[in-house]
């Protein structure tokens, strides 16, 4: 998924109260009007076609010119509506990427249906939140042997203390070679996470080090929680609304029938 393009078309969403006001014939001319509204950033189009809060989602700074620019081009390149019954999906480019506002039928016609879109959104940015988690745990893997490479030992910290590098990360001056783990495991704001994920190092006894990953808001941020071991194998469990205490709760590297491997 193109998640740049995602974000930036955010700014096109609205609050699931939100209702969506212009009808057509057609999804086509539904998906035509889109367009068209977003390559002229017609304000008043867009309220039209999506209902007056549109704005919800716009950030401080504005659309971002690339994502829109990325679209209006794979719009050029390939464009095509999708029906799934009573939904239909404006899917453009060669990779055929969906847009996350469906156009819905109605005894009136045709009209984008902002709640629907809102639990699209949903399930994407959880989708894609659970797959940089996993690629996180693997890059952490590499950050262990590399770490070992060089001191004959694992780290037991992610975040290496002031002025140390007895952790994965450590800041570095210019010149100077990067630390295992990069700074996104540093977020500036405590608690933050990483793609809306935890992690926290735990121990295996078999291959020396694990880690066990967890979102930061079940249900928003992430569903599945991950755990991974020197063997560079992934784990997912489904721990619940109580995903943060029941991770924490775990002291070492043990997956029991609750796991099941992710498919490499």
């Amino acid at each position: 998924m193109k998640r740049k393009l995602l974000t930036g078309l955010m700014v096109f969403m609205v609050s699931a109260g939100a209702v969506a006001q212009q009808q057509f014939n057609t999804p086509e001319q539904a998906s035509d009007a889109l367009a068209q509204a977003i390559r002229e950033q017609n304000e008043s189009a867009m309220s039209n076609l999506l209902g007056d809060n549109w704005r919800t989602f716009l950030p401080p700074e504005g659309v971002e010119p690339a994502a829109v620019a990325r679209f209006l081009r794979d719009w050029q390149v390939h464009h095509q509506t999708v029906l799934e019954g009573d939904k239909a999906w404006l899917a453009v480019g060669d990779n055929h990427w969906q847009l996350p506002i469906p156009a819905v039928k109605t005894t009136a016609g045709w009209h984008f249906d902002m709640r629907v879109a809102e639990q699209e959104i949903l399930t994407r940015e959880i989708g894609r939140n659970e797959l940089s988690a996993i690629n996180a745990l693997h890059a952490y893997v590499d950050a262990q042997e590399s770490y070992y490479r060089i001191n004959a030992r694992y780290a037991q910290k992610i975040v290496s203390s002031e002025g140390k590098k007895d952790g994965l990360y450590w800041p570095v001056t210019p010149g100077e070679a990067p630390s295992p783990l990069g700074p996104a495991f540093s977020p500036p704001e405590p608690g933050a996470g990483y793609h809306g994920y935890r992690f926290r190092i735990i121990p295996d006894t078999k291959s020396g080090f694990a880690m066990i990953a967890w979102p930061v808001s079940y249900g928003e941020t992430g569903v599945m929680s991950f755990m991974i071991n020197g063997d560079d194998q992934v784990w997912q469990a489904d721990l619940g609304k109580e995903s943060a205490k029941e991770a924490s709760a775990i002291a070492a590297f043990n997956p029991n029938k609750q796991w099941q491997k992710v498919a490499q």
